[in-house]
């Protein structure tokens, strides 16, 4: 494993923002070479640093009806089976496992806010849930990571 400099930092947000950005653009942009910017971007995937590249589709970039943080408190050991059952909703995007008070995040997207209370219904209604916190989102200014 290796440092990440101010070079690979600037390529990855770049990347991040655009996975098909050519090298020539981000030689470009950074003030690099085209053979550093190659050679580094070679070194990122080589050492696990970037692990794919990927693309998001009309339907992941669309306003969602309603999208909701949902912080999850679960009794006793019962975690893997809530997890099951919450992995089985489509409303839930992605799950999180977390530590401090809130033993999951899960990120649910809904049609609207009538299907989103049903939603947080059924969620409420898994055996092992103790408590839940929702926070809607209202507005995405940055995406990915």
């Amino acid at each position: 494993m290796f440092d990440v400099d101010d070079l690979d930092t600037e390529l990855l947000s770049a990347l991040r923002h655009n996975a098909r950005t050519s090298v020539s653009s981000l030689a470009a942009m950074t003030g690099a070479s085209r053979a550093t910017v190659a050679a580094r971007i070679d070194r990122l995937v080589a050492s696990g640093t970037i692990v794919g590249f990927t693309i998001r589709t009309s339907h992941e970039t669309r306003s969602a009806g309603v999208r909701a943080i949902v912080m999850i408190e679960v009794l006793g050991k019962l975690a893997d089976r809530v997890a099951d059952q919450l992995r089985g909703l489509p409303q839930v995007r992605a799950l999180h496992s977390t530590n401090g008070k809130w033993d999951f995040v899960a990120e649910l997207e809904d049609r609207d806010l009538a299907a989103f209370d049903e939603t947080l219904r059924r969620i409420r209604l898994i055996n092992g849930i103790n408590s839940t916190e929702t926070n809607i989102l209202l507005k995405t200014s940055k995406t990915g990571f």
